[in-house]
């Protein structure tokens, strides 16, 4: 073996020694002439020595020498990646201060805008509160103005009433004293009968004068206040014609308002006598035009049971329920003749469970056995733990129930069933959820809520006997269904036996409310239910439709469809939101774009699209469109 520490310092022709000014040219290190940084530089000039070393260790070790590369090659490998990798994320680290910095930017800016913004409003609260300040002041001067002023008005008052108290007094002095003059004089002339009579002609004639003129001035004054009256009758009169006056502005405002309603009643009147006319003259042409109305009672002698048999089929329905029994009845005569269905072939748009091609063998089951393995079908989709597709689920279930050789005609034979029963509950909403007409969650929690409402009757009936009272029932009605209307509520009584003349405490065996006959079909109380959950998610719909716009042909965002929901329902949380909007734009959870994401505005549909496929999901309303006040 050659000596190592010799092939050490004898370095082969492709190195030069790390001192001198040469360029490294080993084959295993990079070229990198263009690189600056001198902790680079210093990390080169480090692992140079042990890399040789280990060079010299791999020519020595002839055993080891292939390990020894491939690790030396793993190592080099790495240490290039890492360079790559370092390399790659310079600009980024330029990228992330510039951005950070900028922000920091930002920050600062706005930040001082809000100071300055901050400053402003607290000079102008200053302003404002010494503007108050200063009014409040004015207010007390005034105020004290008026307390001065009204204390001087009474001083001025008393004063004046007291001159003229002063004044009268005066005057009956002066008076008392002309008279006890007069007196006096007579007293003291002894003569007085003895006068001069042309004196007292005289007297007499001015004493007359007098007596004319106060006559005169008893007249004038008579002329003058002979109509006043008593100013305590005065404001009793006033009062009086106050109240008349009030009287007589309120029965003009009701005549007022009664002439109004007169001409709105005469208006309605001729408008109702129009739509009568119209009304009257299109049942003319029907009656003329149409055709007449079917005899169902010819029906009995056709339909297998007899007329108790269509008794039964046909009671409460309408016509066209009718046209769908007896087409139902025609169709299921037909469908025991057939033997055989023809396959539908592989195409895409055929179901997974029926693409066969050939001849499928009818299993002409029972309408009873149809019904029973459709129940178990739901019981068994209940309890699996792996949730696949519905149709391959149903599939899955008639393998396992039949075998693989006949899953296919169970498929055929039941699917040409539950097609041709619409009429039945559980085989049409069990076609709508195979279909995709209706999602597996609306009937999933359809149950649920009857099977809710069932418990909370059950807990009302602390005696266990099946029966409540009335008012027990209506309000269990009530708390379990908070949104609903008040005369949606005493349909459902009523459905359930509840009468107008019956009393509260009347009992109900709520246990005869959720039973089910042979065939599936449940009491009307539950399809009551079923029908008003359909038309409330109608309503809902519609709601929304107004909301987003009435063309059907409207773009619809992810942020408009988020905004109107919670417009009209504003108790959503954000769970049911994001499941809504999954449905509506057929997108995973995960791919939904948060809020505040140019890709909210970037995914658009048609609002007939939104409004179809919501249509299809468990959709309903949370609370009130308008949030109650708080109390």
């Amino acid at each position: 073996m050659a000596n190592p520490q010799l092939r050490f310092y004898g370095f082969s022709k492709s190195r030069t020694h790390p001192r001198s000014s040469g360029v490294i040219t080993d084959k295993y290190l990079l070229p990198e002439s263009k690189i600056s940084q001198k902790c680079k530089i210093s990390q080169k000039w480090k692992t140079l020595p042990y890399r040789e070393i280990f060079e010299f260790f791999i020519e020595d070790f002839k055993t080891y020498k292939p390990l020894l590369s491939s690790i030396k090659n793993a190592y080099e490998a790495m240490l290039v990646h890492q360079r790559e990798k370092i390399q790659a994320l310079e600009p980024l680290k330029a990228k992330l201060v510039s951005m950070n910095e900028e922000c920091n930017q930002r920050i600062l800016a706005m930040q001082a805008e809000e100071r300055d913004e901050i400053s402003v409003l607290k000079r102008e609260k200053m302003n404002l509160l010494k503007l108050i300040d200063k009014k409040n002041e004015e207010k007390i001067s005034l105020q004290s103005e008026v307390s001065k002023l009204r204390k001087s008005l009474a001083e001025e008052y008393l004063h004046y009433l007291s001159e003229r108290d002063a004044r009268k007094i005066l005057i009956g002095d002066l008076n008392e004293l002309r008279y006890q003059r007069e007196d006096v004089s007579l007293s003291q002339s002894p003569g007085v009968w003895g006068e001069d009579p042309v004196k007292l002609t005289l007297a007499l004639k001015m004493t007359r004068q007098d007596l004319t003129r106060t006559q005169m001035e008893l007249n004038t004054m008579k002329a003058n206040f002979g109509d006043v009256i008593p100013r305590r009758d005065f404001e009793m009169q006033e009062k009086i014609n106050k109240d008349l006056q009030e009287q007589l502005d309120s029965l003009r405002a009701d005549y007022e308002e009664v002439c109004k309603e007169h001409e709105l009643l005469l208006q309605l009147h001729m408008s109702t006598l129009k739509e009568r006319d119209q009304f009257f003259s299109e049942l003319q042409e029907i009656q003329r035009t149409s055709t007449p109305r079917p005899d169902w009672v010819k029906c009995e002698d056709v339909v297998a049971g007899g007329p108790e048999r269509w008794r039964m089929l046909a009671e409460g329905k309408n016509s066209d329920q009718l046209v769908d029994v007896l087409l139902e009845e025609i169709g299921e005569g037909l469908l025991r003749e057939k033997d055989f269905f023809p396959g539908l072939g592989y195409g895409e748009n055929i179901p997974s469970f029926l693409r066969f091609d050939g001849l499928v063998e009818n299993k002409k089951p029972s309408k009873k056995d149809v019904i029973n393995l459709l129940k178990d079908a739901w019981k068994e989709r209940l309890t699996e733990e792996e949730k696949e597709t519905f149709p391959d689920f149903f599939f899955n279930f008639l393998e396992r129930r039949f075998g693989l050789s006949d899953a296919i005609a169970w498929a055929y034979t039941i699917f040409e069933n539950i097609k041709l029963f619409r009429s039945n509950e559980v085989m049409s909403q069990f076609y709508a959820v195979l279909m995709g007409k209706m999602t597996e969650s609306t009937y999933i929690n359809q149950k649920d809520r009857i099977a809710h409402l069932l418990k909370e009757m059950t807990n009302a009936d602390t005696q266990n006997e099946g029966l409540l009272t009335m008012e027990q029932f209506s309000t269990i009605l009530k708390n379990t269904f908070p949104l609903k209307k008040e005369e949606q509520i005493q349909e459902l009584m009523e459905t359930g036996g509840w009468q107008p003349n019956s009393s509260n405490s009347d009992l109900l065996n709520y246990h005869l409310l959720f039973t089910e006959n042979e065939e599936g079909q449940s009491e009307p109380f539950v399809q009551k239910l079923w029908e008003q959950y359909k038309d409330e998610k109608e309503q809902y719909l519609q709601e929304l439709k107004q909301e987003l716009g009435r063309n059907p042909h409207d773009e619809v965002t992810l942020s408009k469809l988020h905004g109107a929901l919670m417009t009209i329902d504003p108790s959503l949380d954000k769970q049911t939101v994001i499941a809504y909007l999954s449905q509506a734009f057929e997108l995973p959870v995960s791919e939904l774009p948060e809020e505040d994401n140019e890709k909210q505005e970037g995914t658009v549909i048609q609002l007939q699209t939104v409004l179809e496929r919501l249509r299809l999901a468990d959709i309903k309303r949370m609370g009130p469109r308008e949030p109650e006040p708080a109390s």
